[in-house]
């Protein structure tokens, strides 16, 4: 057959195929969004939409279908149904309190939700979910912990010098304020140490500050404050003597005051004071034994060598045969240690003018030196008598006849240097005993 004559056939066949078709009923053409559609149709798989036509309906990968999943073409030009596909979603995420989260794609399937807490909180649980393809997340939600501990700063490192004559210092500083990383609340604040504004002693103490949060989290800090007492080398007594010191004794400030026992008598600075450059004002002195210079030529001299340091006991009589006057020599020589301890020399004037003798333990007098301290003191030649002069020259008791130790040693312990010699003496551990 010609090839032209093929053609005009084939195309006659056509024409009268779709003049066949024109009468079928036809629904629209399916088109499912996210989805496909598999239609088998009576007519031939070209004519996917005539009535019978029967479709199955899926979804694209993270998609669900809403609806059956099998439609078919009706009499009435349409389909059977109405068929979505919806992408698969998971529940809305409860968000942790004191917390949020950041999603790539809402709670849709495949959406990456990573959880993150407010400054001061930690996550507790998974850090990130994702939405599945059962629509359900991959994960609980976590919850947000306060673990981090409050925030404390204390003082720094503190270093402090008594003042003179002082052994300790008041110490100021700010109480240090505890800052919460959470919810800025503390609940607690614990001082191990001595307060501000006390009163610190010499050496290195430890001040701690504890703090806590609502959550139980504790922060501490601590610092030292070291006292210093500046302070000069010991003091020791000289010997045959006695020191007394004010405050502490060798602390920055203190005074030491020097005495030496009776029949001895300083050689060099009464007092010293410890200075700011832990040394002594002045060398500690020296007692060395009394030497009185009889070869004075006035009463007044020889009196001059006693002052503020030895008592006199004066006994003046006409004769040495005098029987009071060697009663009363009977009685010193017999507590001759109680004198000394309270500091007492005795002066013995003994004769009538132009007869005259002094005596000072072995030392002598001369004549003219005995008369004028008879005449200086208004003691009588004629008869027997005793004076009884303090340390600062004072005529404190005259007696006409002789008086026993325990008497003349009342009297002298009440007076005012002597209480003084009396403590100094305690400690020293002298005595009579």
């Amino acid at each position: 057959m010609h090839i032209l004559t093929k053609y005009i056939l084939l195309s006659a066949l056509f024409t009268l195929t779709v003049e066949a078709f024109a009468d079928i009923p036809q629904c629209a053409p399916l088109k499912v969004k996210n989805g496909y559609a598999r239609c088998r149709t009576p007519q031939g798989a070209y004519y996917q939409n005539v009535l019978g036509t029967v479709c199955d309906i899926s979804c694209r990968n993270g998609y669900e279908i809403h609806g059956p999943s099998r439609v078919q073409c009706l009499s009435s030009k349409r389909w059977s149904q109405t068929v979505i596909c919806r992408e698969i979603r998971c529940p809305q995420l409860s968000l942790p309190i004191h917390g949020a989260a950041k999603c790539s794609d809402g709670a849709y399937f495949k959406s990456r939700c990573e959880f993150y807490c407010t400054p001061g909180y930690q996550v507790k649980g998974a850090k990130d979910v994702i939405c599945m393809y059962n629509k359900v997340w991959s994960g609980k939600e976590p919850s947000c912990l306060d673990v981090d501990p409050p925030k404390l700063k204390c003082p720094s490192f503190k270093r402090k010098s008594a003042e003179p004559e002082k052994l300790t210092v008041r110490v100021s500083w700010d109480t240090p304020e505890g800052r919460d990383t959470a919810d800025g609340i503390l609940t607690n604040v614990i001082l191990k140490g001595r307060p501000p504004r006390s009163e610190f002693p010499e050496g290195k103490h430890k001040i701690q500050y504890t703090v806590f949060d609502r959550a139980g989290n504790k922060a501490s800090c601590r610092f030292i404050i070291n006292v210093e007492v500046r302070r000069c080398e010991k003091l020791f007594p000289p010997d045959n003597g006695y020191v007394r010191c004010t405050s502490d004794g060798n602390n920055y400030g203190a005074t030491c005051e020097f005495q030496c026992v009776g029949g001895y008598e300083l050689r060099g600075s009464k007092a010293s004071v410890c200075q700011y450059n832990h040394a002594w004002s002045a060398p500690a002195p020296v007692c060395a034994p009394m030497t009185i210079n009889v070869r004075v030529t006035t009463a007044a001299a020889l009196l001059e060598q006693y002052y503020e340091k030895r008592r006199l006991l004066i006994i003046s009589t006409p004769t040495a045969a005098n029987h009071f006057y060697r009663f009363q020599l009977g009685i010193i020589q017999q507590a001759i240690c109680g004198f000394d301890l309270r500091h007492v020399t005795v002066i013995e004037l003994v004769g009538v003018y132009p007869v005259l003798v002094g005596r000072i333990r072995e030392q002598f007098l001369s004549p003219f030196l005995v008369l004028q301290l008879r005449l200086l003191l208004q003691i009588s030649q004629s008869s027997f008598n005793m004076v009884l002069v303090d340390k600062y020259g004072m005529d404190k008791e005259r007696y006409p006849f002789p008086v026993t130790a325990a008497e003349l040693f009342t009297l002298i312990d009440t007076f005012a240097l002597r209480k003084e010699e009396i403590k100094l003496q305690a400690e020293s551990g002298q005595s009579c005993a």
